[in-house]
């Protein structure tokens, strides 16, 4: 059903799952559950302060699916399967953006 990424993104621009993200973010506080789960405070200020948010270009929570949107559409707009992740969270757990910048190495010359 969402295999494709023209599916997926029709999906997301819906109405039904942008209510669903609404919902979301506000039962989870606008907090970031994993950097709770690991003592660290990560909310995004910037959506309580009008002036910012409209300056701001890029969105600092997602809603995730915890069973991937393509293997589970049945789960698509259920509660118990979405979490409120910072974007670095969300990137971490699907492995993106992970790269470290390469130091300069003395030794390796």
């Amino acid at each position: 059903m969402y295999d494709t990424v023209k599916e997926r993104i029709k999906f997301y621009k819906s109405s039904p799952w942008r209510r669903k993200r609404e919902e979301i973010l506000k039962r989870d506080n606008y907090e970031c559950q994993e950097c709770k789960r690991n003592g660290k405070v990560s909310i995004d200020y910037n959506r309580f302060n009008i002036d910012t948010a409209q300056e701001r270009k890029h969105k600092y929570l997602d809603v995730d699916h915890i069973e991937e949107l393509q293997n589970r559409p049945d789960l698509a707009l259920v509660d118990s399967n979405l979490i409120t992740l910072c974007i670095k969270c969300h990137n971490k757990k699907h492995d993106r953006y992970q790269g470290k910048k390469k130091r300069w190495n003395d030794e390796r010359w």
